[in-house]
Formats: C-alpha cells, structure tokens, sequence
C-alpha cells in the first residue's frame, strides 16, 4: 500500500493548545512525522525587555498555567544571584511548598487527561476529583486556583500560621492514601496496561541523544533531576529520590510522574515540619547590577532555564528561557515511527507538552 499524509491539529490533539502534525502512513503505521510549531508565539522575551524586572515577575507566571510558579521562581533566582541576595531560610522554604504544590496538580491533571485518551473515563474523573484538593490547596493558601503569586525578589510574598500549616498537612494525610490508590490502578488495570505499555517507545540511547529532560527522561531510567543534581532553595536539606522506570514507554512515563506527585506531597510536609520562624523576605527594593546570571530548576516537566542579562537600569537588557516541552517534543518523531496513527494523541500527552511556554 502506498503512503499518504494525514494532517493532524493545529487544536485538539490531547492538549487545548495548538500543535500541528503532518503523519505519513502507511496504512493506520506512522512512517514519519513532520511539527508544525509557532501557532501561540506571543513575543513574551521582547515584552520581557519592556517591564522592569518587578513587572517581569507578573509577566513570567503568565507564561503558562501549569508550571506557572517555576518561571518567577527561577527568574528570581536569577535576579538574586546577579544581586547576590541571600533569600531568608523561611522564604526559601516556603518556595519549595509552592513549587511542589504545583507539581501535584500538574501531574495529575496530565495522567488523568491520559486516562480520558484511553476512554477510561470514569479514572479520568476519579483522578481529576482527587486533583481538586491541591486545587482548593491554593486557593486557600494562595487565593488563586492557578496562579499563585508566590514570589518576589529575595524570597516570597505569603507566609503559613500554625492553623494553615495543620490544614495542610490534614490535606497531605487526605492526598496520599488516593493517590496510592491511583497508583495502584495504573499499575494494575488491564485496561490501562494493555493501551500505555510498549506504546511510544523511547531508549535510554534516543533520551540522552536528543537531550531530553523531567519525567519523559526518567521513565527511560534517566536519573537526573535538577532538585537532587543542582540543588537550590533548600532541596539539599530534604529527603528525596529521583524517581526513575525503565520502560520508557507511554505508561513509564505515567507512573513517573505518579511516583513524583507521592514525593512532591512528602517533600511538602517535610518543609512544614521544618520550616524555621523568621522573615519570609529581603526588606526594601535592592538594586540590580549589570551582569549575566543563569539559573535553573525542575519544573513538573523538567528542567527550567533562565539566562538574564542587565544592563544597570530597572529592566532586563535581555531575558531568555529554555523549557522542558522545547528539548521533549524533538523526540516525538522517535517514539512515534512504527507506531499506529490512533495512538497519536496518547504519545504526545506523555511528553506533557506546554505549547504556551515553548513558543513564548
């Protein structure tokens, strides 16, 4: 049978944001794959350019909902290391819980969309009901479902009394036994098992050969983690293990990111219970020199990257970020090569895609 091409998005395709596909098959087998990108390019790194740096910290967690927390944190993190600022051990504390808080909600919103491809969903709503506690997480702690509006330079702009501290951590006592359940059906149903398993195959070879990073890395048995290889705030000072699979298929990197969410909702209550009184932030407006920084950290797709640049005014003389979707969606063609044109969508969900953020 001769091949043709079959045109896949710009909309739909598992995600909301536009992703545009061209497939070449031969029959329901992909022989090739051809991404059209560009679709939501919104000049962010220019407007970037534009707003003084507290502007920028507005700008930078709009840059995508889910991972939303990451971009301020490491943009701060970039700006207090070009001041050299010494964010206070409260507020770096508090950074980690509002990092983890956002990797619960990611994560689970990406394996229950993962469940709802497969038709189960009946595990879709189960996952995405369970999801809702972080969800009321934030807006209670935060006052935002989304955007949290955690930072600012030198540290951050909320704080946890004893009563909130005991609340959260009933939701952690709440959280987890779900999630473990959860667990325990990805692990197990057949159904699941015999959709996800062996479906959009990628090596430990393919990973380190197109560089790619987060919890589509580790469930090829990459370990790497930004948190345990360049600990910042205070990762150095919690107990974690990287999280790693070996099958690097659809299900790894599922269960991956399940494993995570158990020890994102650990690392939280770890800093609950440690989290020294004092200041949650530096006093006053510093000042910001000229110079280059980079900084970097794991967002719930992976690794983070900021590269700043000033110029001694009150705005970035240029801001550009590299996010874990850019490096990942390169290996779609990979994994998808020899695979069925019906598991599509199912494949480009379990490299959870931010469309938002690469195309900045």
């Amino acid at each position: 049978m001769s091949g043709y091409k079959v045109p896949v998005g710009p909309l739909h395709v598992a995600l909301e944001e536009p992703m545009y596909f061209k497939v070449e098959v031969e029959g329901e087998t992909i022989r090739d794959l051809e991404i059209t990108a560009g679709h939501v390019h919104r000049g962010l790194e220019y407007l970037a350019v534009k707003r003084n740096f507290y502007q920028n910290i507005t700008l930078t967690e709009r840059l995508c909902s889910l991972c939303s927390n990451s971009h301020p944190t490491t943009y701060c993190m970039a700006l207090e290391s070009l001041a050299g600022i010494e964010v206070p051990l409260r507020g770096q504390y508090l950074r980690v819980i509002a990092d983890e808080v956002k990797r619960v909600a990611s994560n689970l919103f990406n394996v229950g969309i993962m469940a709802h491809i497969i038709g189960f969903d009946s595990l879709f709503m189960h996952v995405l009901e369970t999801r809702e506690v972080m969800q009321d997480v934030k807006e209670t702690i935060y006052g935002n479902r989304m955007d949290l509006g955690a930072n600012c330079i030198g540290g951050v702009k909320y704080d946890v009394d004893g009563e909130q501290t005991r609340w959260l951590l009933a939701q952690i006592d709440t959280l987890v036994p779900a999630v473990e359940e959860i667990r325990d059906l990805y692990g197990s149903n057949h159904f699941v098992l015999s959709r996800t398993q062996g479906v959009g195959v990628l090596s430990l070879e393919d990973v380190q050969h197109h560089g790619l990073v987060g919890p589509v890395a580790r469930g090829s048995g990459l370990a790497y983690d930004v948190r345990v290889q360049a600990p910042y705030a205070v990762y150095d000072q919690l107990d974690m293990q990287i999280q790693t699979r070996s099958g690097g298929d659809v299900w790894s990197r599922a269960m991956v990111r399940l494993d995570e969410v158990l020890v994102a909702l650990d690392l939280i209550r770890q800093c609950l219970e440690r989290m020294p009184a004092g200041p949650t932030a530096i006093s006053g407006l510093p000042v910001i020199p000229a110079g280059e920084a980079i900084a970097k950290s794991e967002a719930p797709r992976g690794e983070l990257i900021y590269y700043l640049k000033t110029d001694g005014s009150d705005r970035p003389e240029r801001l550009k970020w590299r996010v874990p979707s850019y490096p990942n969606w390169d290996a779609l063609k990979t994994m998808m090569t020899g695979e069925k044109v019906g598991d599509v969508p199912l494949m480009v969900n379990s490299i959870d895609p931010c469309i938002s953020c690469t195309e900045r």
